[in-house]
């Protein structure tokens, strides 16, 4: 196997439509319609949102609303979800309401799976209520749906009109080996969550790739890595921006949420010993620097994953900062001339 570089390497956005301070959800949708217009033109492949309850700085409660509003203002790039959590849903109604998305925009809608609430557990009773057992139904419920999508199910009980025998890419995410291996036994894409936990990423996708059926889904195995990026035009204004990252990470450790924080200049007035190590182990593959140092980091965890695609997501409370290390980093990956924002 000829080993990857840079060029050969698909780049994407996983938007959690974090709500800055200061801010609403209203102006963080509309920054995102704004980011994924400038990433189509940057050659991005495709613009994910992930599904989360309960939390004040992520408004990306209704992935499927904000999937329609993207894809109804872009012309090109794929978009989807990175991912729906599946044990929320009833299979039938993820079908139809993607199988609207794909009849609104063909050839355009993915579907990212996941088994988790995408929130705590008391969120997760408010909607589940007693089905909170849901999450071991996981590969059940990713069979229905499938079956849902197929032209096998013309002469089924109960269809999904829209989405019957529409081509809709569907997606195993997962941050353990589970969902590594019911990727590989389904033969279906596999998006891996290191951005957030990185501990089990490298055996995850080594137990994919080895177990891996052909399907007819997809062929061969493949991959997508969720990072977190923060580019800048120096290494210093990129840690300096970073800092609205690890004040989220907090957040997440900690249970003390607020809204996405402006960059500080010195962390160790706002983190304790032991949220700094926390941090700094959920951020295992973080990429944040000036263009040289994020090509040598990239390089060298292409080298050593063989990825397919990597997907960035960055947490970065200026939204021209935001656009701009998106632009950078779409430079790094690129071979060709860069397109500019």
């Amino acid at each position: 196997m000829n080993s990857k570089k840079l060029s050969d390497i698909s780049f994407s956005v996983l938007d959690l439509a974090a709500v800055a301070e200061g801010r609403t959800p209203a102006d963080t949708f509309r920054n995102s319609l704004d980011l994924a217009k400038n990433v189509e033109k940057a050659g991005y492949t495709r613009y994910w949102f992930a599904e989360h309850h309960n939390m004040v700085s992520v408004a990306s409660s209704a992935p499927a609303i904000l999937i329609g509003y993207i894809a109804g203002n872009t012309t090109s790039i794929r978009v989807g979800s990175g991912g729906v959590m599946l044990p929320n849903h009833a299979p039938l109604i993820v079908a139809e309401q993607f199988g609207t998305l794909a009849s609104l925009y063909p050839g355009r809608i993915d579907l990212g799976l996941g088994r988790a609430p995408g929130s705590d557990q008391i969120t997760a009773y408010a909607i589940r209520g007693e089905n909170m057992n849901a999450s071991y139904h996981f590969p059940q419920d990713v069979e229905s749906l499938l079956t849902f999508f197929s032209d096998e199910n013309v002469n089924g009980q109960v269809r999904a009109n829209p989405g019957e025998g529409l081509d809709i890419p569907v997606w195993i995410l997962g941050s353990s080996t589970d969902s590594a291996m019911l990727a590989a036994k389904m033969g279906l894409p596999y998006a891996f969550a290191s951005h957030f936990a990185p501990a089990m990423f490298l055996k995850a996708i080594n137990l994919y790739r080895q177990n891996f059926r052909p399907s007819g889904h997809v062929k061969e195995p493949y991959v997508m890595a969720c990072v977190n990026v923060v580019a800048a035009d120096t290494d210093q204004e990129a840690a300096r921006l970073a800092t609205s990252l690890y004040q989220f990470f907090i957040g997440v450790i900690s249970g003390r949420r607020k809204l996405l924080q402006p960059p500080v200049e010195n962390m160790d007035e706002h983190w304790t010993i032991y949220e700094k190590e926390a941090v700094n182990q959920m951020l295992g593959y973080a990429f944040i620097g000036g263009p040289e140092k994020i090509r040598t980091k990239m390089e060298d965890f292409i080298a050593k994953t063989q990825i397919d695609e990597v997907m960035a997501t960055s947490h970065i409370f200026d939204h021209q900062a935001r656009l701009h290390s998106y632009q950078l980093f779409a430079e790094v990956l690129k071979s060709a001339n860069p397109v500019l924002l």
